[in-house]
């Protein structure tokens, strides 16, 4: 189930105990619906997915790429030449925590384009928003443990799921965290925190499921604080509410809707 916040974090905000699971469902599909419902209003993503996108240079500026979606990481570009040397490309904005909306050729003329006029430049890399990109993933402190994970299996052992991460925040993980293993994302579906084991979902955002070796590290995705606490306030009102929620004079979501071209 896709949410840009956690059960923890909800829990937290209704006041409910970690181990009060009686209402789980519900407050899930609250999240996942103020997930969506803030997606759809803004026209962005705020967790994180790898994804090639095929984007056609701007007719007036042909050296120019104004892309469809956020850029967080570019990872490759091809044009009808074949792979583009990354060091040619400029992206805008520069800030390297900031998204990117536009990448540009620093040297040549145009991108090159095949014998077909409606030929694209694909654009490989990491799709989404954040506000610091750069301390999105934050190190859990604990591992892949027990026996090495295959790429079908669905339970994670972990050393201490109550542990505290990097930041001294507990319990380390969370159900509908994104977890980050080796490049592959998974979510958190399930915890059973006596056993220290998680079930996931694998290869989600994209990524595509690999083996994971024991102890290799387990990093959690943090949203954007202020995305993540948005999503928790509307799930809150879902849930006391009868009727639709109206979200589109909320200002912060009208500063985060995205232009498109």
């Amino acid at each position: 189930m896709y949410t840009i916040a956690t059960l923890e974090d909800l829990k937290r905000r209704l006041n409910l105990g970690a181990n009060d699971g009686q209402d789980d469902d519900d407050l899930l599909r609250a999240l996942a619906e103020a997930s969506h419902l803030i997606e759809s209003t803004t026209q962005r993503r705020y967790c994180p997915r790898l994804a090639t996108l095929d984007v056609k240079p701007a007719a007036a500026a042909p050296r120019m790429l104004i892309l469809p979606d956020d850029l967080l990481e570019l990872h490759a570009l091809s044009d009808g030449g074949g792979e583009v040397d990354l060091a040619r490309i400029f992206s805008f904005p520069g800030e390297s925590d900031e998204p990117s909306s536009i990448l540009q050729l620093k040297r040549g003329r145009a991108f090159r384009m095949g014998l077909n006029p409606v030929d694209s430049v694909s654009v490989t890399g990491i799709w989404g928003w954040h506000d610091r990109w750069s301390a999105a993933w934050r190190a859990s402190l604990d591992q892949v443990s027990g026996n090495a994970m295959s790429a079908h299996a669905t339970r994670l052992d972990v050393a201490d799921s109550d542990g505290a991460d990097e930041d001294g925040a507990r319990p380390r993980f969370h159900v509908g965290h994104m977890l980050r293993i080796d490049g592959e994302y998974m979510r958190v579906t399930a915890i059973d925190r006596p056993a220290n084991m998680m079930t996931v979902l694998r290869g989600v955002g994209g990524t595509r499921a690999t083996a994971h070796l024991q102890g290799a590290k387990i990093e959690t995705f943090a949203p954007a604080p202020t995305m993540r606490d948005l999503t928790l306030r509307y799930a809150e009102l879902l849930l006391k509410s009868v009727g639709p929620i109206e979200l589109d004079s909320t200002p912060l979501l009208q500063r985060m809707r995205r232009l498109t071209a």
